[in-house]
């Protein structure tokens, strides 16, 4: 890399680098602070050419015209500040962008920084992050999200008819999983330095399988056994905290205990009115209204103010009875736990719920839906063939719905199949492994 003569620009491509991803990075001058805070002028001119798919170090050296040796040193300190990812597979070393978010706004504040003013940067983030609602429409802007709610097991009704899948139990994912890590819950700690964090633990937040491994090995993480996952999965659970998986179903990567007052997805659904920014479960809570008896726990301890109360003429008096939004419950679960007159139950839901099988799938699902279908499959966009055929499924992309209805189909079968096996091919399995 060269001397950087206009940083200034440099921090501007990397913007629009960012917003670029399935989870966009909308442009203000707050957003060019934090990029300013975390990424050196020389960082951000090499962090916007890597792409958001994994790629090898080598051809990264190809591409960059770094030697292998020095850039791994470069992206070894790069993956230390969570600034990229830097994979081991198979003995290859792979390397991407990370996003903002789930990305180097998480990775900023899953551990303590010295070396960093984390206070600013916790102003910054919340200043981007709720000033206005560019930034969580980014994010959260579409059917198919980064997060869905866990329901806890304990909740659902005994019975054989009970149906719950494997990939919906948190116990599962933390009892199979290869490799468990342990971090700082990013949103409570960022809410730490601003003067305003909850009482809720911090160090719960999990991460699994090849997600733990690197998290582990760029410092980001600490590792811990399954069992102390468990412990850490229960003591969260009476903490009042919220599960909330990957919505994968193969090889999840984090689960998050989620409190609402500090929660990044749930103060989408809370502050804009984001309903589907987290995908719910399978599960819907139920109120019997005999047994309720209107004392206000599960109202409480509903993170993102499902439950309200109305008052009903019962036995000839009037009483205040809990009543549930169904549009907002994310069938956790956690006002089953609160509520001690057994006046809460957990029924499924009339239809289930799409959940994809591996991030490859979630990732082309939430392109689609955000216009960024080219963005996504021509992340290399050095050859002409693919500026072109981008430009193509760009202009799709923005006709209106009925116009995009009639040409996915033929994309699937035509092109899109065909992209798609190309992208697995070229990665080998490690679109299922990071699947």
């Amino acid at each position: 890399m060269g001397h950087i003569v206009n940083a200034d620009r440099e921090y501007r491509l990397l913007q629009k680098r960012l917003d670029r991803n399935v989870t966009g990075a909308p442009d203000s001058p707050v957003f060019m602070k934090i990029l300013k805070l975390l990424f050196s002028p020389e960082d951000a001119e090499m962090a916007r050419q890597i792409p958001s798919q994994p790629i090898s170090l080598n051809a990264l050296s190809r591409r960059l015209k770094i030697p292998r040796d020095e850039l791994g040193d470069k992206i070894t300190d790069l993956g230390r500040r969570g600034i990229v990812l830097d994979l081991e597979y198979k003995g290859k070393r792979l390397v991407c962008l990370t996003p903002v978010v789930i990305g180097f706004f998480e990775f900023t504040f899953m551990r303590t920084r010295d070396e960093l003013p984390m206070a600013e940067l916790a102003r910054l983030f919340e200043q981007y992050m709720s000033q206005d609602d560019r930034f969580s429409h980014a994010i959260f802007g579409g059917q198919t999200q980064i997060g869905r709610s866990l329901v806890r097991e304990e909740a659902l009704p005994d019975g054989d008819h009970t149906e719950i899948l494997d990939w919906e139990r948190a116990s599962h994912i933390v009892k199979t999983a290869t490799a468990v890590g342990v971090s700082l819950c990013a949103c409570r700690h960022k809410a730490e330095h601003l003067g305003k964090q909850c009482e809720a633990p911090q160090e719960v937040c999990m991460t699994f399988n090849y997600g733990a491994t690197t998290m582990v090995r760029s410092g980001l993480a600490r590792p811990i056994s399954n069992s102390e996952g468990m412990a850490l999965l229960e003591k969260a659970k009476k903490a009042g905290l919220a599960q909330t998986g990957d919505n994968i179903q193969r090889k999840v990567t984090y689960i998050c205990n989620c409190c609402g007052c500090c929660c990044g997805m749930m103060q989408a659904i809370r502050d804009f009115d984001i309903r589907g920014a987290i995908v719910t479960s399978n599960w819907l809570m139920v109120i019997d209204r005999d047994k309720c008896t209107g004392c206000g726990k599960c109202a409480k301890a509903c993170p993102v103010k499902a439950i309200d109360y109305d008052e009903v003429r019962h036995d000839g008096k009037k009483k205040r009875k809990a009543v549930r939004d169904e549009g907002l419950c994310l069938g956790c679960g956690v006002c089953y736990s609160a509520c001690k007159s057994g006046a809460i139950r957990m029924e499924p839901r009339p239809q289930r719920v799409y959940t994809p099988e591996t991030v490859f799938d979630q990732r082309v699902a939430m392109a689609i839906e955000r216009g960024k279908l080219a963005d996504l499959i021509f992340d290399t966009p050095e050859r002409l063939s693919h500026r072109a055929l981008g430009r193509v499924l760009g202009v799709i992309e923005k006709s209106p719905p009925f116009k995009v209805a009639m040409a996915i189909k033929p994309l699937r079968s035509a092109f899109l199949n065909s992209v798609v096996k190309k992208a697995k091919g070229f990665a080998g399995d490690m679109a299922d492994t990071v699947g």
